[in-house]
């Protein structure tokens, strides 16, 4: 991997991880796309560059987490869920749903199709979403960390599934993704760290590489800060429909050009 490399697939993590269109995905394909071979080093890079992701979401959020510690508790519940399905089938999600290419694009194509379906289900009935992070209960937080770990799968989206269920629950789209953002620090954080732990031996024999790792981590940050901001502006007047469009399109183009 070159530094080139390392920037755009930096760049692409940013981008996607906080959006309904699964950062794994999409990882995986720039990879193809881009010839990036699946060397030992090139997954530690996938998983280090998270950290960037993370730390952008911290910074912009530190004021509610220092603030509002009922949130939080909140947050930990939902985590639970997530944490012990993760850690049970963990050896599943790495050695068969990620080698997986059909099942990917499958389920990238069949969610931005439900998001649509979704969407036009909810123009149609004029269901107005308007609930707050404020009435959120515990219940709910443990309900959506179930729903958030069933995105197991490449193409489904952690972000995604978070944006699905707290919708179903009634809740305004931009506060859906509040606790997307906030449910994605423990969760991509817990992630990440048990990944390095499992590479601790590979991470320590590539220090010679530290170059390409902070580049790739600094072009995470920077565009998932950036993503951050904008996509709550985004859903206080849009749908998740273009989303479903983008999954469909970009699922269908892949499908006949990504052996």
């Amino acid at each position: 991997m070159n530094f080139l490399q390392a920037i755009i697939v930096g760049l692409v993590e940013g981008v996607t991880e906080f959006l309904p269109i699964s950062s794994t995905f999409h990882q995986i394909f720039t990879a193809k796309l881009l010839g990036i071979p699946q060397t030992d080093f090139v997954k530690l890079f996938e998983v280090f560059i998270q950290v960037g992701a993370i730390a952008s979401v911290a910074i912009l959020y530190w004021h509610t987490i220092r603030t509002d510690k009922e949130l939080v508790k909140k947050t930990l519940v939902a985590f639970v869920p997530t944490a012990l399905i993760g850690f049970a089938m963990y050896k599943v999600i790495k050695n068969v749903f990620f080698e997986s290419t059909p099942l990917m694009l499958t389920v990238f194509i069949g969610i931005g199709a439900f998001f649509i379906v979704y969407e036009w289900y909810l123009n149609r009935k004029k269901i107005d979403l308007k609930k707050e992070l404020t009435s959120f209960t515990y219940k709910q937080a443990f309900l959506i960390g179930i729903i958030q770990a069933l995105a197991i799968v490449p193409g489904v989206s952690r972000a995604g599934a978070v944006l699905l269920g707290m919708m179903f629950l009634g809740f305004k789209r931009s506060e859906s993704a509040r606790f997307s953002f906030l449910l994605a620090l423990p969760t991509l954080a817990a992630a990440s760290f048990y990944d390095l732990f499992k590479m601790r031996k590979l991470l320590s024999g590539n220090l010679s590489h530290i170059e390409i790792l902070a580049v790739g981590t600094v072009a995470a940050f920077i565009s998932a800060y950036v993503v951050v901001k904008w996509f709550i502006t985004y859903l206080q007047k849009h749908s998740l429909t273009n989303f479903g469009w983008y999954r469909i399109l970009l699922g269908i183009l892949l499908l006949f050009g990504v052996k």
